[in-house]
């Protein structure tokens, strides 16, 4: 007999905004409780020391995390000038320091360099494997870590304002496996100048942003739990950018027991028009409720992630 789990049948999604100095899995650990949820996850692990959009999986929409990973990002963040750490950030031991003050026009001549593809070398302190251990914990014992260029894409980066001649705030969107403090290393090291990140704030992940967002103080002063799932955002958010099918509910029965479904000619040709090059992946739909995420093939749906929600209210 299967062990039963722990927890209420929760399913959805929390656009949380994490507060500095709380760990992401810590974070994801709080949501938990507070929703009593049987099973949690986060799509992209945001640094104890930034603030802002964290999303938390519950119940079902664990099944979808694979699809933010590799979601686009944005982030604002300060840089200070004057000062170099190990860790380019804050809390980091001072490495090198400097009394050049980049002025907004010299940053905002070279920043246009740091946007499309770039070849981007990761700090140090990060959680890249080398040989099998995290790279911050080699560094972090004195040993030498060298990490190879990365190609990373940045969409766009803008300055924001300088409110003083030691700190500019800049914008940037980007694609995955992009690091906040390598940009700053790079852009104080063409600017002559010394510099660290001493503030950080991811704004959006995919379809996650602000205007979603919700802290988690709120949701402790919610209290009661009926008004807390209020504040539960759809499984499918993080699908909005795979095609939707709807289908009858004798197909969606068929792909719940994990067989596949015939399309008519029309659909497969609406779908291929739909889908981005290179993928197959389809939502199955029944009245507005995912049913099973889908590879497309030789004109038949199979399911490859299959789901078990009901309508609110049901």
């Amino acid at each position: 007999m299967a062990r039963r789990r722990k927890g209420d049948a929760v399913s959805g999604w929390v656009c949380l905004d994490k507060p500095y100095d709380l760990g992401s899995t810590h974070a994801v650990g709080r949501v938990r409780r507070i929703f009593n949820a049987q099973k949690a996850g986060h799509a992209g692990t945001l640094d104890p020391l930034a603030t802002g959009i964290l999303p938390i999986a519950l119940g079902e929409a664990t099944k979808t995390v694979s699809f933010l990973m590799d979601a686009d990002k944005a982030y604002r963040f300060t840089i200070e000038w004057g000062r170099t750490t190990a860790s380019f950030d804050r809390e980091g031991v001072t490495t090198a320091t400097s009394d050049v003050r980049p002025s907004v026009a010299d940053v905002e001549a070279v920043l246009p360099e740091f946007v499309g593809e770039i070849q981007q070398i990761p700090p140090i302190f990060s959680a890249i494997k080398v040989d099998g251990e995290r790279a911050y914990d080699l560094a972090r014992a004195g040993e030498t870590v060298e990490l190879k260029p990365r190609a990373v894409t940045i969409h766009a980066a803008r300055v924001v304002s300088a409110p003083d001649v030691d700190h500019v705030e800049i914008e940037i969107e980007c694609g995955k496996g992009t690091y906040v403090r390598a940009i700053v290393r790079d852009l104080a090291d063409r600017l002559g100048a010394c510099g660290h990140v001493s503030a950080l704030r991811r704004t959006r992940v995919g379809p996650f942003d602000e205007a979603k967002a919700i802290t988690l103080e709120l949701l402790e002063e919610l209290g009661d739990k009926a008004r807390c799932l209020e504040a539960l955002l759809p499984v499918e958010t993080a699908l909005d950018d795979i095609p939707e099918l709807a289908v009858t509910t004798e197909d969606a029965f068929k792909l719940k027991q994990g067989r596949p479904i015939v399309l008519v000619p029309r659909q497969v040709e609406a779908l291929k028009a739909r889908l981005t090059p290179g993928t197959r992946t389809v939502s199955a739909m029944v009245d507005g409720i995912v049913v099973a995420l889908c590879e497309m093939r030789a004109g038949k749906l199979e399911p490859s992630r299959v789901f078990h929600l009901e309508k609110s209210g049901d």
